[in-house]
Parts: C-alpha cells; structure tokens; sequence
C-alpha cells in the first residue's frame, strides 16, 4: 500500500485545530472574587478567560475532540496514519498512554506507532520532532503522523499560579508537502537542566512552582536554544524571520520572552524590542489570551492563532517557533508557511471552538475545582451505549478500574463541521 520510501523536500504540519472545554471563567470575575484589581490579571498577565474543564471532560476527550474535528476540517484520511504520539503533562495512569485511548476514539490504524511523550510543556514538541524526523528518515513509507497536545492546568484555589490555569488540546497531522507550514527538520537549537522550577509529585493533581525562578530558567533556555539556532541558520544562511510563536504559560511571557531575544541575543533598544514584539508576536496571542495554560498546547495553540490570523499574508515567509519545558528542556525551531496556507486555514475556521463556550459564575468554577479530588463515578463497561452527545465524553471507572469514554459520533462530527 505504501510504496514509497524517500521523502519528499517538504515535510511539516499539515493541518491543525484546537479543543477547548465547554466552559470558561472570565478573570475579571476571578479578580473580584479574589478582592484584587482586575487589572493585575488583565494587565499584569495579559489573560481575559481561562477554560474549565468540568468532570467529563480529560486529556483524552480533549485530544480525541481536537484530532476529530481536524479530520472533519481538513479532510484527512485517516487510514494513512502510520503514527500517534500525544504530549501531555496531565496522566491518567501510570501505564497505558492518553494516545492509546486517542487511537482507539478515533478508530486509527493498528499498523500504528502509538505513544505518549513526557517532557513537561515540552512533550507536544517531542512527539512532533519525532513525527518530523520519522518521516524524513523514510520510515513513514508515504505515511502521515497525528500529534496531539493535550492538557489540563490546575493550580491550588487561591494561589498565585490560579489565574494562569486553562484546558485545550491542539491536534496536528504532519505530512511530506504540508498545506499550512513546512518546518526546517533539522535546523533547530536545544538546551537543558535539571532543574526544579516546576513539578508535580504522583500524588498531587495541582501542579507545583517556583515562579521567579521558572521565569528565569525560561529566559536562559530562550538565549540558548535560540543562539544555537542562530549559528546553526546563519550557517546553512537562512532568510530573517517575520513572526515568532512562543511557548504561552501566560500572554505576558511570551513578552518577556521576545524582549529577552531582542535584547539581549540580538542587541536591539527597547524601543526595537517593543515595535518587534507588536508586529511578530502579538497576533499569535489571541487564543492564549481566551484559554489560559495548556502546557504542551501551548506553543502550537499560539501557531495556531497566528495562521488563523495571518497565514495568507505569511504564504512564502518564515515563522520561528520556541518550545519550552520545565525541568527543563528547549528546542527553537523555525518553518515556511507554505503557499495557499491563507485560504486552508480559513477552512479550518481554528477559532469556532473558542466561540463555542458558556460563561461560568465563579460559584460553578469554585464547585468544579473542588470536586477535582472527588473519586470518579462507577459506570458499567458498555455505559456509552445510553448516552449521546457531540462532543467526547469521559463517563467514569468500570468495575475492572478501566476509564469508560463515550466518541461522538462520525455522522454527528461531519454534521457539525458542515453546519459551520
């Protein structure tokens, strides 16, 4: 079926869209609840909404909704995917991955590679550089990859890290002759420590932090993934960049990030380094702003938010990307947007599903987060079988501690994607 064994030129993403929970939190009613001036989430973060994600909604539901609705969307054949990899920081057992349920959702190929990939915010772009470096090794065989993003950020009611949390899950199909960006296999900067600015120990489901220091570990892995990126492009002489996406913890970040490179990678003023970050960075802001925190999603929520916003004025020019992991570990990597990608992410219509969502009082959020720790409920094995719906649905445990979930259908899924 496959008979092709050397790539072509071009490899890179192909397609892309996001999931994000039904729900949201509005930060202004955070701010007033928390007796603080609005402006400090607003301003200070750079945040307007951050996604909930209620009890039956998980890393699974999320990724096997986003890889859906990019099926639909892009119109994908799915019996050519040869491989599954999903970065996630938000497990739900210690042994069977989310892509195996994500597989299985979605009805994959069983000629399949399937996996997770750990790395903190950095595992998405794990499983994407192996996507990548598969098929130009020609293993693929004329096959197509699904990466998938996925997570959930929680952090303790009440503390510092509590506006800065949010759901999603970003699905890409990398592919030779990619229709949306082509990506510079590799051409790409690393850098890594062992560090402890971020962590979750397995008996926690909020996440740990030391923030001044995080922040700084980010800088440092900035200046050094992206100066061995530098050297390494100014080598084989590439042409400049004209945006810049970053990994998004919060929207403010992504500044400090960028301000960073300018100023001090690149030796621009401040006043360069402001102009800079307006014209090459802001655009790619827009969803973070709405979602909040996806970890590994985060980075690749803010490409796609930057090609909803300007991928055909960008067909032809080159985007950098910057990952980030605490832990730690970074790539800078950089891409072409390839020709005709303005009208096919148009057709994707990436922001329907942040359209698409019901406004929490702070009461239901408060409600939510509380019965985080509650035990899931007991369900029978073929429970899918009584319930509809249009999204994917985690239904609960089986009398063998086995997760139920309940796939929207394909015919709803299409239904859906034509009424857009």
């Amino acid at each position: 079926m496959h008979e092709r064994t050397s790539p072509s030129n071009t490899i890179g993403i192909d397609a892309i869209a996001v999931a994000t929970p039904r729900a949201y939190l509005d930060l202004v009613d955070l701010a007033a609840a928390r007796g603080v001036p609005s402006d400090k989430y607003t301003k200070g973060l750079g945040a307007i909404r951050m996604a909930i994600a209620d009890r039956d909604e998980d890393p699974v539901t999320l990724a096997t909704d986003a890889a859906a609705r990019m099926f639909a969307r892009g119109r994908i054949d799915t019996a050519r995917i040869g491989y599954a990899a999903v970065g996630t920081e938000t497990a739900i057992d210690h042994s069977k991955p989310v892509a195996s349920y994500v597989h299985g959702l979605l009805g994959l190929p069983q000629s399949c590679r399937v996996f997770d990939a750990k790395h903190a915010c950095f595992g998405g772009t794990a499983a994407l550089m192996g996507a990548l470096e598969w098929i130009a090794s020609g293993a693929a065989r004329g096959r197509t990859a699904l990466v998938v993003c996925t997570d959930i950020a929680r952090y303790e009611l009440g503390s510092p890290g509590e506006p800065t949390q949010g759901a999603g899950a970003v699905a890409m199909l990398v592919s030779e002759r990619p229709r949306l960006l082509e990506l510079e296999v590799g051409r790409t900067g690393t850098f890594a420590r062992d560090v402890h600015d971020f962590w979750r120990p397995l008996d926690r489901r909020d996440a740990l932090v030391d923030g001044h220091f995080s922040v700084s570990c980010y800088l440092d892995a900035v200046a050094g993934a992206f100066g061995e990126w530098r050297d390494e492009d100014a080598r084989r002489g590439g042409d400049p960049l004209v945006r810049t996406a970053y990994h998004v913890p919060y929207v403010k970040m992504a500044k400090k990030a960028d301000r960073h490179r300018a100023m001090v990678s690149e030796g621009l003023d401040e006043a360069a380094a402001e102009a800079r970050f307006a014209r090459e960075v802001a655009p790619s802001l827009a969803f973070a702003a709405e979602v909040g925190n996806v970890y590994t999603g985060s980075l690749y929520m803010a490409l796609a938010a930057l090609l909803h916003a300007e991928a055909g004025v960008l067909e032809g020019s080159r985007v950098g990307l910057f990952s980030y992991g605490s832990g730690c570990g970074a790539e800078f990597f950089a891409g072409r947007v390839a020709a005709g990608a303005g009208a096919f992410a148009r057709s994707l219509a990436l922001d329907e599903p942040l359209r698409d969502r019901v406004r929490l009082g702070f009461d239901a959020y408060e409600a939510i987060r509380r019965a985080d720790g509650d035990a899931p409920p007991r369900v029978s094995a073929d429970a899918s079988a009584d319930v509809a719906s249009d999204r994917s649905t985690f239904l609960g445990i089986d009398t063998a501690e086995r997760r139920v979930y309940l796939r929207a259908s394909p015919a709803s899924t299409r239904l859906a994607v034509a009424a857009a």
